[in-house]
């Protein structure tokens, strides 16, 4: 796999998301501003700058169908934002948290969107038209540690949930008069709230839960260096665990029914697939590392290992030394997915570098495709992966 765009848009990115048209980026630059880019004649330049936050944003979520952007901040607020002519107005979501907002997704069909907080609650929230602004119903003690991840069902009614606490859940959050009783399955039949499902499967921080494309499986990672596939998510729930021996992950993202891309600390992308039988197992990395020669020794290696480890401690700059090798220099944060291809961008969160690639599940694409930058785009049956759809 190769990176074909590399962007330097600050010193430190916290989150980002892209426009319905992918043409335009807003990202957080580790600070309480939003900055939007947008792309001109291949070149990336700052059109907006969004300031109504007091302290760090730590989500952004742009919808694909309303054109509006929503983000959330350590300062307990959210904001709904929405363009008119070329300014961009911001309304207030009252959500009612006396602890920091940490994440936040547009549901599928755009009249919800979930808050996860530190407060051990996540907030769903919907418009009201009669008063003209957004409110929410928050979920509460069901969690015992902080929400990290939230991810919406297909059907707009389930939300999965990660936790410091290790544990996924999975929630009814049908409210009348936002919802519909056509939805699939019997989630509409839930009162709002309603635990549906509790994963206990990571003794240790989850996070970065995700949802498959139909939405019969659902992943998750832990930050004990493993990753969660549930199938058939139920009170009787079959699920997989994948241990790897890097480092823990951050995100993860459905390629497709059987194929899943991890992004995280190892600052390399990882690629996991389920054989025909639906058992799931590692792939390979998308970047490729240089190895060590076959001729080293144990001693030469502990040795230039150890140097490392000490030139790092002295000077604070290790990240690059001990993952020089690879494309990312350190921990991948984020990992989206736009509408027309698996348009993806990785962050470096410590030193604000963004890549870009577009993977296409098409098994007769090649060649090079525009839109937006030159992304490579790859024939996915005897494409780098290695295997087919």
């Amino acid at each position: 796999m190769a990176v074909v765009a590399v962007n330097q848009f600050a010193q430190c990115i916290t989150c980002h998301a892209w426009s319905p048209e992918h043409s335009m980026v807003a990202f957080c630059p580790n600070n309480n501003e939003v900055h939007i880019y947008r792309l001109f004649q291949d070149k990336w330049e700052k059109v907006h700058v969004l300031q109504k936050h007091d302290q760090l944003v730590s989500g952004i979520d742009w919808s694909t169908k309303t054109n509006r952007i929503v983000t959330v901040s350590h300062d307990r607020n959210s904001y709904v934002w929405n363009q008119e002519g070329s300014e961009w107005v911001p309304t207030l979501v009252i959500l009612r948290l006396n602890r920091a907002a940490l994440c936040v997704q547009w549901s599928p069909k755009e009249n919800k969107f979930a808050v996860g907080s530190g407060a051990k609650t996540v907030c769903v929230c919907y418009y009201e038209q009669e008063n003209n602004w957004w409110v929410s119903k928050v979920i509460r003690k069901k969690h015992d540690s902080s929400v990290t991840g939230v991810a919406w069902h297909p059907n707009n009614i389930l939300l999965a949930t990660t936790s410091t606490d290790g544990k996924c859940r999975v929630f009814s959050t049908f409210i009348k008069g936002v919802d519909t009783k056509d939805s699939k399955g019997t989630s509409s039949d839930s009162k709002f709230g309603e635990l549906i499902v509790q994963l206990d499967l990571s003794f240790s921080w989850a996070f970065g839960v995700k949802w498959s494309p139909s939405g019969n499986t659902l992943a998750y990672v832990g930050h004990n260096s493993m990753i969660y596939f549930v199938d058939d998510v139920s009170p009787s729930p079959l699920a997989q665990n994948v241990a790897f021996r890097d480092l823990p992950l951050r995100d993860v993202l459905f390629i497709s029914e059987r194929v899943v891309i991890g992004v995280g600390f190892d600052c390399n992308p990882m690629v996991f697939a389920a054989d025909q039988t639906g058992i799931w197992s590692f792939v390979r990395h998308l970047d490729q590392r240089k190895t060590s020669s076959s001729g080293s020794t144990y001693g030469s290696q502990f040795s230039e290992a150890f140097g490392k480890f000490y030139g790092q401690s002295k000077q604070g700059d290790g990240v690059e030394d001990s993952k020089g090798s690879g494309i990312h220099n350190n921990c991948i944060k984020y990992f989206t997915n736009p509408l027309e291809a698996i348009h993806s961008l990785y962050v470096d969160y410590f030193r604000g570098t963004a890549y870009e690639y577009l993977y296409s599940p098409s098994k007769n694409s090649r060649g090079i495709k525009n839109y937006a930058l030159q992304y490579l785009r790859f024939g996915w049956e005897s494409g780098p992966l290695g295997f087919g759809e």
